[in-house]
């Protein structure tokens, strides 16, 4: 079973996470988005070491230090879906907007595609195209473990906001109806802001997206 660890970073205090597993003290890291002293601190307080970083898409608050942190340790990019490229090229204009400091674009080793398997930490986790919150957002699922990385798509009584370029509400409401809900009831999931729920919980309660709220409950 793999460990996990939320460490919220940049002043938007994004969810980056890493993961690894306790036999082998390797992991991964989805979505650094910045303050990679306090990543590099935990990573060595644990002695991990980190095989790939995954991106959910390309918001700068989720991938704003990954091009440093590739380079400092070598490692490989995988994701998002190719339809973010437009976000990732425009990380260095974002940061200026935002305050943030020393953000480089990055080309990915690996673009995804809805149904891809990522392996790291010695598991797979299954890739979930869900656009809205951005065209190219995708969510990793590991069934073993039952916790899916989800970025911006969903939170705890929340959903991604729609209003950024190529955002689409509907769109996001189908990613997570017909994509999330399918996966099961139980499945925790570590959202890209606030704290973790389960998609259950969501369904039963969240204001944008539970039965009742869509009209599924009589």
């Amino acid at each position: 079973m793999l460990r996990y660890q939320i460490i919220p970073v940049t002043p938007l205090q994004q969810n980056c996470t890493v993961f690894w597993s306790p036999e082998t003290n390797r992991g991964g890291i989805v979505d650094p988005g910045g303050d990679l002293s306090l990543i590099r601190n935990f990573l060595s307080e644990n002695d991990i070491t980190l095989e790939k970083i995954l991106c959910t898409h390309g918001h700068l608050d989720h991938v704003g230090a990954v091009s440093e942190l590739a380079r400092e340790l070598s490692l490989p990019v995988i994701g998002p879906h190719k339809d973010d490229l437009f976000w990732i090229e425009g990380l260095p204009e974002a940061a200026e907007m935002y305050g943030f400091q020393n953000v480089e674009t990055f080309v990915p080793d690996q673009w995804l595609e809805d149904g891809d398997k990522v392996e790291a930490a010695g598991v797979t986790f299954d890739v979930v195209h869900c656009p809205g919150h951005t065209p190219g957002h995708v969510i990793f699922y590991q069934p073993d473990d039952n916790v899916a990385m989800v970025g911006d798509v969903i939170f705890q009584g929340s959903i991604g906001r729609t209003d950024f370029p190529k955002g689409d509400h509907q769109q996001l409401i189908t990613s997570i109806t017909q994509k999330l809900w399918p996966l099961g009831q139980d499945v925790t999931f570590v959202p890209g802001h606030g704290p973790t729920s389960t998609f259950g919980e969501e369904r039963r309660s969240n204001p944008f997206v539970s039965d009742m709220a869509l009209g599924h409950v009589s």
